[in-house]
């Protein structure tokens, strides 16, 4: 039986295991080409859901990026929801998406409300 230190020796080494394995992922995420990924999203109709900006439209907000471009690529394959339609490597390859998911992070996020003048009339007095 583990003594209740050892326990959390234990999970504290898992956790720094982690936090190295999803460092080391996420440094070396972006592997495409933002300009030829710009391309696709264009061709294959993306901004049709997710809009120009990658934040609007009645698909889910691509921007900012949250997952890495490996559960990107895993989710353009097998989508959670059916609006979503699936993509194969025979319709995109991991390159492509790779180039998409590269010009979706040079996508701007959206300013905060606070932070757009013309919405300050709205302010309450």
């Amino acid at each position: 039986m583990y003594q209740p230190l050892s326990r959390v020796l234990l999970w504290a080494a898992a956790g720094v295991f982690a936090a190295g394995v999803l460092s080391a992922q996420s440094s070396s995420d972006v592997t495409g080409n933002a300009t030829a990924g710009k391309d696709v999203f264009m061709k294959y109709t993306c901004y049709g859901c997710h809009g120009f900006s990658g934040q609007n439209g009645p698909g889910a907000r691509l921007v900012p990026m949250r997952m890495t471009q490996s559960g990107f690529t895993s989710y353009i394959r097998n989508p959670r929801t059916r609006q979503m339609p699936s993509y194969s490597t025979k319709v995109l390859s991991d390159s492509q998406l790779a180039d998409v998911y590269a010009y979706i992070k040079t996508l701007p996020a959206s300013r905060a409300a606070k932070d757009i003048p013309e919405l300050s009339q709205f302010k309450e007095q």
